[in-house]
């Protein structure tokens, strides 16, 4: 991969020792670092990675980034700050890449986006994708780092909690390709509004190579500001509801997914997806930019959406096999992606049950986007609310004076397992909350006592 010496170099710093020596991975955990890794010792709130060397040293690690010389047999490259070093190495590594990398953000669908143009991508040549959501300031440059001159495509998910942060991850990727998924209400601990979150989205592009692309969503309103941004370099949109985009599509739900018709400069074809929602089909023609940007047919770009499955906890649909239809979307949640899975519900036969968690990060407007989240429930026709959580509990009112009746409250997940009733054939079953909410526990409980066994998933 790289020497000891030329890390060093990258860091403006020197090798204790061994500068010679190559090192073939990068690692930050201790527990699963393979011989010849460099050791990267990285600090947080429970834990210092310094701590560990000794045992890394007798894993045969080539090396170790620190922030102080430590006594153990092991050469070491002493740096200020070993998070941001890991950083730079990863650059100094991209630098040496042929090969095309697409960088991916966005508030709701980036990790979709992310799946889905790596599977268009693969059916063109070999392809490194970023694993599940390891889009943060460790997760962005271990992934990189993980690239080989045989890669023809590197797509990189980057996520962001705070203005600046996606400079920092664009810095370090040079993407050819940046797609910005849209941008909503999340984060908004550290974001006065969406505008905010917009901008900070639009970081992406502040390293976008001279010949690169932006990929934008045009059905987002902040679609003329990141065009702003990206310019002069080429933009190309795409949308569900915008006539003029460079790349259109029509969405057409079924029970089990939907079915996509693409117009504009990628062709006209059409498509089925075994993934819910309209959400999705805006997603798929974000991968579609990319894919026909980067040389994929029409046929390519169908084999490779054809062999998505959803991700677990992102409208994966279950077969109750004891009756019931079970959409676990607990992944995570906000405002926007509530809408969604709402929409998704909304269109199912039988009776319809929401069951929500709080939504976190939603700062001072919270307990507005609670109640709202009841009221939109109720005027799409929901059925019942079940709520979870204290701020939750804000939907269930909204929802009960629309609905009279059918607002259900617990103040946690236990009480919901121990008094939520039953299902039968004709019940679809929506599980949505914030990972702090902590909802696949539900989901789990939900599945045993129905099953009694694994589930059968439908898609």
């Amino acid at each position: 991969m790289m020497s000891l010496r030329e890390a060093a170099m990258a860091l403006g710093t020197v090798a204790s020792a061994n500068a010679a020596s190559r090192f073939q991975q990068v690692s930050t955990d201790s527990r699963t670092l393979l011989p010849g890794s460099l050791f990267v010792a990285l600090k947080g709130p429970n834990h210092d990675g310094h701590d560990h060397l000794a045992v890394v040293a007798a894993a045969g690690a080539a090396g170790a980034i620190v922030d102080h010389r430590c006594s153990v047999d092991l050469p070491q490259l002493v740096v200020a700050d070993t998070r941001r070093a890991l950083g730079v190495v990863a650059a100094y590594w991209r630098q040496r890449l042929p090969l095309q990398l697409v960088g991916v953000t966005g508030s709701n669908g980036k990790t979709t986006v992310k799946e889905m143009i790596a599977a268009i991508l693969r059916q063109l040549g070999s392809t490194l994708a970023t694993e599940g959501n390891l889009n943060n300031d460790i997760g962005v440059p271990l992934t990189l780092l993980k690239a080989r001159p045989f890669h023809q495509y590197a797509v990189i998910e980057m996520g962001m909690s705070a203005a600046g942060e996606l400079t920092w991850l664009s810095s370090i990727t040079r993407p050819d390709v940046a797609v910005i998924t849209n941008a909503g209400p999340a984060h908004l601990q550290q974001f006065r509004d969406v505008n905010e979150i917009a901008r900070a989205k639009g970081e992406i592009l502040s390293s976008l190579s001279s010949k690169g692309t932006a990929v934008i969503n045009g059905d987002d309103p902040a679609a003329d500001f990141w065009r702003s941004l990206a310019e002069p370099r080429k933009i190309i949109d795409f949308a569900l509801d915008n006539p003029a985009a460079a790349i259109r599509g029509y969405w057409s739900a079924t029970r089990s997914g939907g079915l996509l018709k693409v117009e504009g400069v990628a062709g006209e074809w059409q498509t089925e997806l075994s993934l819910l929602g309209r959400a999705n089909g805006i997603n798929a023609l974000a991968a579609v930019a990319v894919a026909h940007l980067l040389g994929a047919t029409p046929e390519q770009c169908q084999q490779g959406l054809a062999s998505l499955q959803p991700v677990s906890g992102r409208l994966q649909l279950i077969n109750l096999s004891a009756g019931g239809q079970l959409i676990n979307d607990c992944y995570n949640a906000n405002p926007a992606s509530l809408g969604n899975a709402i929409e998704v519900l909304a269109q199912m036969p039988g009776r319809k049950t929401l069951v929500l968690g709080d939504m976190g990060e939603l700062g001072e407007q919270s307990e507005d986007f609670h109640r709202e989240a009841g009221a939109v429930a109720a005027a799409a026709g929901i059925d019942r609310l079940i709520t979870i959580g204290s701020q939750s509990r804000l939907a269930a009112d909204a929802f009960a004076s629309l609905r009279a009746g059918g607002a259900h409250h617990y103040a946690d997940i236990d009480q919901c397992c121990a008094e939520l009733p039953g299902f039968d054939s004709n019940d679809y079953l929506l599980v949505k909350g914030s990972r702090s909410a902590g909802l696949e526990r539900l989901v789990e409980f939900l599945i045993e006592r129905a099953n009694g066994d694994l589930p059968e998933v439908l898609h």
